[in-house]
Parts: structure tokens; sequence; C-alpha cells
């Protein structure tokens, strides 16, 4: 009998007339992702660029939340072509490649979600769990419905070119990333800083006048906020290793011997 997959990220944000809100999974447990995907969250964001994840972390996660209704996207820990591969057979559906700065590495992005003749995707999906083993009918004819690409524009040049990198045919969407653009600006750690904020929202314009949804992490709910009124499409709020950090330190400075109530950065 065959199979259907699950939407898309870019076909969710087109169907949900409001921002999604999301949750980073860094911690690399499947069961903390079960626990993030059961809270009512629209997305979340498995990470494999600075979160302890391999391929067997990254399936077991996929495998984890699939039964419930927040998105799953991976974030790979960079644009190699064989690691792309290897992510999207093991199911995931929604990639967010870190590091982009120009629309040339978007097109070739582009081509590694591609089955030839148009990309470079190696063809295994008799093998995958991506077709579900060939359970999903026309999986490599229809393969571009169920992939959908994000990038992550997080340097001085990725925010010039935020629009150029938008406008390439078969990028789905740009998320922003404050933290290495902050220091890409000689502003390490002050992701707040009046000028990262701006060259945000000058890549949120630039990224809605190419037609396409973009997307920022701020876990400062002012910040997160102001972010959603400046027009983000898709914010992650959180990160799991960060609220367990937090409500953890917070517990015992009230319960405990603990006297540090630092306030800590916002990733």
């Amino acid at each position: 009998m065959p199979l259907q997959l699950t939407p898309t990220l870019r076909d969710v944000l087109r169907a949900t007339p409001r921002p999604l809100a999301g949750i980073w999974v860094c911690s690399g447990s499947p069961l903390v992702a079960e626990i993030v995907a059961g809270s009512g969250i629209d997305w979340l964001l498995i990470d494999q660029e600075h979160g302890p994840n391999d391929l067997q972390t990254v399936l077991a996660q996929l495998q984890a939340v699939a039964a419930y209704p927040a998105t799953p996207v991976v974030r790979v820990p960079s644009g190699d072509v064989v690691t792309i591969k290897q992510v999207l057979d093991l199911g995931a559906q929604n990639i967010l490649v870190p590091m982009v700065s120009s629309a040339e590495q978007a097109r070739e992005l582009v081509r590694a979600v591609r089955y030839p003749p148009r990309g470079l995707r190696g063809v295994g999906s008799a093998l995958a769990r991506s077709a579900r083993w060939n359970r999903v009918e026309d999986y490599l004819l229809d393969a571009d419905r169920h992939v959908s690409l994000f990038v992550q524009v997080e340097t001085v040049e990725g925010i010039e070119a935020a629009g150029q990198i938008a406008g390439t045919d078969g990028i789905d969407g740009v998320f922003v990333g404050p933290s290495d653009l902050a220091a890409s600006m000689g502003l390490l750690g002050q992701q707040a800083h009046p000028d990262v904020v701006s060259a945000v929202t000058r890549a949120f314009e630039a990224v809605r006048t190419a037609g396409k949804p973009v997307g920022v992490n701020a876990f400062d709910p002012v910040v997160a906020r102001a972010y959603y009124d400046a027009g983000a499409d898709f914010v992650l709020v959180g990160a799991d290793v960060a609220l367990l950090a937090r409500g953890t330190e917070a517990l015992a400075a009230r319960f405990g011997e603990a006297s540090d109530t630092t306030r800590r950065p916002s990733y």
C-alpha cells in the first residue's frame, strides 16, 4: 500500500496565516526531541552544526518526532553534497544549510537536493527511509515536492546578498543567524546590538521582496516579538539545552545554595 509523507516546512508556512514558533533541539537525545515535539510548538530544529548529532542520532530523532504535528528541520553541518544526500535518505524532508553568503552557493545547494539531470543527489531511495523503502509512490519523480531547502545567512556578505539568495529557484526560504552575523560585524556576543538588529531586518525586507519566507532565532522574548513584528515568518524562540540550563539554575537559586543570578546572554 502506498504511503504518504508529511507536508514540508515550505507547505506549512504557506498554509499557516501566522508566524511559526520553533525550538532548537541540540541535545542529540530522541527522548528530548519527542518531549519538544509534543509541546505544541510548530517546528523544531535538529542541529548537526553545533549539536552532538550524527546520522544515527538524527534518524532516531526523526523517528521519535514523527508521531507529532511539529515539523522537523535538520540543520546539516555544511553544504557538503554527501552529507546532504545522507540526511535526505534518512527521511529528513526539510534541510537548513548554514553559512550561505552568495547566490552561487545557493544554486549549488539546490543541485545537491535534486536528482539528476537537474541536480547531483545520489539515487538510493529503494534502500532509504526517504521513500519509505519504495513505499512512497513515484518518490523519484516527485522528490522536489517532498523536500524543502532553507539556507542560513549569517555574515555581512550574506546579508547583502540575501535578496539574490532568496530569489534563487529551489530555495524555499532564508533563515537569518544573528549570532554569527554579530561576530561577522565585529560585535561578537552582541546579537541584540542595534546594528545587528538593523542588518537582520534589512535581510527580512530583501527576502520577503523576493517572495520567500524568512526566519530568525531570538531567545529573548522581547527581541523575538520585535522580529515577529518586523515580518519574520518563522522564529526559533528557545533551545532544549538552554531551557534546561536556565530552568535548573533558577531552581538552584531558589531552593539551593547557588547565588549566581547573572543573566546569561541569549544565543
